[in-house]
């Protein structure tokens, strides 16, 4: 191997190992930007618009993972199915 080859290959090696940050993490800063975006506007029902925010992708890609399958989906999830159903229905995922 060349020199050349080799530090297009360590190069290679280095851009793939990027840390992904913890979903905390992706919270605070979508939070913050969030904040900033307002500009000092007042924000009331935060929560909820997080909650729901966050909910409805979650239960996208844990029924993506498992082929809308709703029992595991519940397993995986920590949730008894008929409030699976229930969140399912309440953004349209159902």
């Amino acid at each position: 191997m060349s020199t050349d080859e080799f530090l297009h290959t360590e190069k290679q090696s280095e851009e793939i190992i990027t840390p992904i940050p913890s979903l905390s993490e992706s919270v605070d800063r979508a939070v913050k930007n969030y904040f900033q975006a307002m500009d000092g506007q007042d924000i009331s029902d935060l929560y909820e618009l997080v909650i729901s925010e966050i909910e409805a992708p979650l239960l996208a890609a844990v029924l993506r993972r498992t082929s809308h399958n709703q029992s595991r989906a519940s397993t995986m999830l920590g949730l008894n199915r008929g409030t699976l159903r229930k969140k399912l229905r309440k953004y349209g995922l159902a």
